[in-house]
């Protein structure tokens, strides 16, 4: 986006939802306290004012996803939901809290569904935190073995959970939660849509819900439908 140096932090917001969520970590108010310039909102947070330019001409940066992840090794696969996918997860969760903590307590006297949405963050935030690291710490590992263990034609021995079937299942089943989870906001919402009179902060949880499950949506197929069923065939052909 092109940013004029005297426009003001809530005019930039207004422009572009997505802005809210680069003045967000730097904390850099841009709802109530936006109606001063980018530069001066930089001087009286301590922030550098030509990274966050850098940042809010990059917000619409479009990644290519033209990429044939079925072609993909898988341990390069796992890296790449890892550092991707997880990383994303992991830094966005305590921007939605926030946003949702805020948004259900100014508004959720007069739009009750952002207190249900707000509860309904909570617990999908906390569950994908404990189902990432299952898979970093049990899944993910164990799949690398496999790909080596082909590599190097040497058998695997059986790892405490038995199959690789039984993590997977797991998985899928936590997937199919969250997944579940994020209708119900989907609908909450209006499908992100928010009212006519919501404020910044309102208009950016929607937007940031919705990128989130965007995002989720792509790290599922990614995992469900390439990575599980792929490790599966690599340990039945193991040699045990």
């Amino acid at each position: 986006m092109n940013l004029i140096e005297n426009k003001k932090v809530a005019e930039v917001v207004a422009e572009n939802i997505k802005t809210a969520h680069v003045f967000k970590k730097h904390g850099i108010d841009f709802c109530c306290g936006g109606g001063i310039t980018v530069e001066k909102a930089c001087e009286k947070n301590n922030v550098a004012y030509a990274g966050l330019k850098k940042e809010l001409e990059d917000v619409d940066a479009v990644v290519s996803n033209a990429y044939n992840y079925n072609n993909w090794d898988l341990s390069f696969l796992v890296d790449h939901i890892e550092n991707v996918h997880h990383t994303y997860v992991e830094e966005n969760i305590p921007l939605l809290i926030q946003y949702a903590n805020k948004v259900a307590k100014v508004h959720g006297h007069h739009y009750a569904e952002v207190i249900e949405i707000d509860d309904l963050i909570a617990k999908v935030t906390k569950e994908l935190t404990m189902h990432m690291k299952k898979e970093e710490l049990i899944l993910f590992p164990y799949v690398k073995q496999l790909v080596q263990a082909e590599k190097n034609g040497t058998p695997l021995s059986m790892p405490h959970f038995g199959s690789v079937k039984d993590p997977v299942q797991l998985m899928e089943d936590e997937h199919e939660y969250a997944g579940d989870i994020f209708k119900k906001i989907a609908k909450l919402s209006n499908h992100y849509t928010p009212p006519e009179d919501a404020c910044n902060t309102f208009k950016a949880l929607y937007a940031k819900l919705e990128e989130f499950e965007q995002d989720l949506h792509q790290h599922i197929h990614l995992e469900n439908n390439i990575l599980f069923p792929k490790a599966i065939q690599l340990e039945n052909r193991n040699p045990k």
